[in-house]
């Protein structure tokens, strides 16, 4: 029994169902008075998906000996199994529409690319390296992928604030003021007014739509940011380890330290400043593409002492 084909036809799977389920959050957007079943059916599918890369990343672990944490294909994986476990639990707590999607496509391109993209070798499971024969492996990866993740969930909710409210500053205050019942964690109701444009209080089911966007972006972001900085760390050990230094300068490193700086502005600027809405969310959106550049920018380089991580 070949498992490195059982894998990647199962992550073939993956790509169909996602592709699947994204069409359907699409379709079940564009028609959100009409059709309530839907976000149903791709919520079960995204559930599916999930369950399958599960599947698939306990078998690797369980075939090859080792945390399938060792390349760049098995960090996809696990970031697209993160991000989906990460969104079915948003859109429970939320019963937004919108979560699935904006969060199933970006799943669905990570997914893509790993499977589309990387070569047949790249996606094989092959002996450790010894720099990667380390009980450091499990702890620093997993961090920095689940960093990742719950970084890219709350920067993109930022750029969606940015989208919805037209890039203008939003006053907060109103809400305070008005009788219609709120929850700063169920938005889905004024998510729905805000697709109805004829009804009167579309405009206050928006800016409370925004209220939410940016309360669980700060929430999320808040839960990323330890993540990464523990991540960081625990490299550092390890690379003291494995090279007999803490710190290199090498470019996974130093984008690293970039991304743990913009992010660490983001909360400084809220928790001390007592920023929100529009400015926040400016950073928030920063953050998204820094984080691309991190993990998959610099792997294009070719160059420093995480060569393990590039696309040859």
């Amino acid at each position: 029994m070949d498992w490195n084909n059982i894998q990647n036809f199962l992550s073939n799977i993956v790509f169909a169902i996602l592709l699947f389920t994204m069409i359907i959050y699409w379709v079940n957007l564009s028609f959100l008075n009409s059709i309530n079943n839907l976000s149903k059916i791709g919520n079960y599918c995204s559930i599916l998906a999930n369950i399958v890369l599960f599947f698939i990343l306990c078998s690797r672990w369980i075939v090859a000996g080792y945390f399938p944490l060792s390349n760049l294909y098995e960090s996809l994986l696990f970031l697209t199994w993160t991000l989906l476990t990460l969104y079915l639990y948003i859109e429970y707590k939320t019963k937004s529409k919108l979560i699935g999607a904006i969060l199933i496509p970006v799943a669905l391109l990570v997914n893509g690319f790993a499977n589309l993209t990387l070569s047949t070798e790249m996606q094989k499971a092959s002996p450790l390296v010894p720099a990667l024969q380390s009980n450091w492996l499990m702890m620093h990866v997993s961090m920095m992928m689940l960093s990742y993740a719950t970084l890219i969930i709350g920067s993109l909710l930022c750029i969606l604030f940015l989208v919805i409210s037209n890039y203008q500053d939003i006053d907060f205050q109103s809400i305070n003021n008005s009788s219609l019942p709120f929850s700063n964690v169920l938005f889905n109701y004024y998510e729905l007014k805000l697709f109805s444009p004829s009804d009167e209080i579309s405009e206050l089911g928006k800016l409370k739509l925004l209220y939410s966007l940016d309360n669980w972006s700060y929430r999320i972001i808040g839960l990323g940011f330890p993540f990464l900085t523990i991540g960081i760390i625990a490299g550092g050990v390890w690379a003291n380890e494995a090279w007999g230094s803490y710190w290199s300068w090498d470019p996974k490193e130093t984008w690293a330290l970039i991304t743990w700086l913009v992010f660490a502005t983001y909360l400084h600027s809220r928790l001390i400043k007592g920023w929100e809405g529009k400015k926040t969310a400016i950073l928030g959106s920063l953050g998204f593409f820094i984080i691309w550049i991190c993990y998959l920018g610099v792997n294009f380089l070719g160059k420093g002492l995480h060569s393990y991580g590039w696309v040859s």
